[in-house]
């Protein structure tokens, strides 16, 4: 199947059941992973192939992506200029090993310095890693300065991965449980508060680290300050703590800068990335500034897949793209018009309450409603439109960076009516 050529109209349903699905009398492939283990709460879709902003499932129904992946998707789906780059790496080398340079390592690496201001970069595999290998910084920073139980400043609200380590870090209680004890040394406070984040630290000589998400994504996009931003950097460098910002989610263009921070104008000593760097191809990356920079030595941390050949050619072509395409003022343009049109459509909402707040930036939009609202994600997608419902009440959409001002209304037209027949 040519799917490149089929841009504008629905693709056929394929002519056999996907793997691990099943086909009735009708023919219709219902979407069931029985010997996958449970821990997803699926949505009874298998998807089979995307072109820009859409993708179509096993049985040939359309949807417009405002998920992307969950803030993946960075190019959208079959991006004419990433596909045959990666065609051509794959054709090359896939894996060696970090016993080797990897000569894409260097050259992506080169570019995300450029674009941060930092020092240099570890490669890793996933968001989850990146965070993992900042946790392990801050502990070795404090080590090397003799602190015996180093201690790191984490918030509320905050989401940074599942192992037991960013588990320990991330402020969700609901997916802690079942999971204790927990990793000791982290210090918890709320957002965008410099009053509480002094009083949680004062006297304490084992802190060693502050680390947080510029927008909380999973917590509910919650924005912390730019004046927030700028004391906390202050703060970091009054007492040489790491100032560590979390940027899987909201990096890599989404807000309309390449990384969210960089609206308050500082720079960090760590900085984690993943998911929209390498436009669906698994990358994480720990970029860190001088005071981080020599921290790790070899044998202090490592990855079997991270900076493997494909990924950073992934890397690098992601990242020419969104430059070549213009694509993170496309970002700012198409959320600015996201917020205004969603304000506008739900006006009466806003002004009784049911809607308490749209918030976010760039491409990284919630809606905060007054009340649970899981069933839209589904009711959303029958209708063909796929997003993520968050933090119990929140809907999220970070579509592809590549997403039109035409593809933005489209959204609106599905969606608005959704919330207001929920909310009614």
């Amino acid at each position: 199947m040519n799917v490149a050529a089929l841009p504008n109209q629905l693709a056929p349903a394929p002519s056999a059941p996907a793997s691990g699905a099943f086909a009735d009398a009708a023919g219709f492939i219902t979407a069931a992973s029985p010997h996958v283990m449970n821990t997803y709460g699926r949505v009874p879709i298998a998807l089979s192939h995307g072109q820009g902003c859409r993708v179509w499932d096993v049985n040939g129904k359309a949807y417009i992506d405002g998920l992307g992946g969950i803030a993946v998707n960075t190019l959208g789906h079959n991006h004419p200029k990433l596909v045959p780059a990666l065609q051509d790496q794959i054709a090359k080398i896939i894996h060696s090993s970090n016993y080797y340079h990897v000569p894409g390592q260097e050259q992506l690496a080169k570019k995300l310095v450029a674009l941060s201001g930092m020092t240099n970069v570890f490669f890793c595999s996933t968001g989850l890693e990146a965070n993992e290998a900042a946790l392990k910084l801050a502990r070795k920073f404090g080590h090397d300065k003799g602190i015996e139980r180093p201690e790191i400043v984490v918030y509320e609200k905050a989401f940074h991965g599942r192992s037991i380590a960013t588990l320990s870090a991330t402020g969700n209680p609901k997916i802690q449980a079942g999971f204790g004890p927990l990793v000791e040394g982290f210090i918890r406070v709320p957002i965008n508060d410099i009053a509480a984040l002094k009083q949680a630290t004062q006297g304490n000589p084992n802190v060693v680290a502050v680390f947080f998400e510029a927008i909380q994504g999973e917590g509910g996009i919650h924005a912390m300050h730019l004046d927030y931003l700028r004391d906390a950097r202050k703060l970091c460098d009054e007492n040489d703590w790491l100032m560590m910002i979390d940027e899987v989610q909201c990096g890599m263009g989404r807000t309309g800068k390449w990384f969210a921070h960089q609206w308050a104008g500082i720079v960090p000593d760590v900085m984690p990335l993943a998911k929209g760097l390498g436009s669906g191809v698994p990358i994480g990356a720990v970029v860190a500034g001088p005071k981080a920079a020599n921290i790790f030595q070899p044998g202090n941390h490592g990855t079997t897949f991270g900076g493997n050949p494909l990924a950073m050619r992934a890397g690098v072509e992601t990242i020419r793209i969104m430059e070549e395409e213009g694509l993170l003022a496309n970002a700012e343009r198409v959320g600015a018009h996201f917020k205004a049109a969603l304000a506008r459509e739900l006006a009466a909402e806003i002004a009784n309450g049911g809607v308490k707040e749209i918030r976010g930036q760039g491409l990284m939009i919630g809606i905060d409603l007054a009340k649970p609202c899981g069933v839209i994600l589904t009711q959303a997608a029958d209708i063909g439109l796929l997003l993520s419902v968050t933090a119990d009440s929140v809907i999220r959409l970070v579509p592809p960076l590549i997403i039109t001002l035409a593809e933005a209304d489209e959204i609106i037209r599905i969606l608005c009516p959704l919330i207001k027949q929920h909310l009614a």
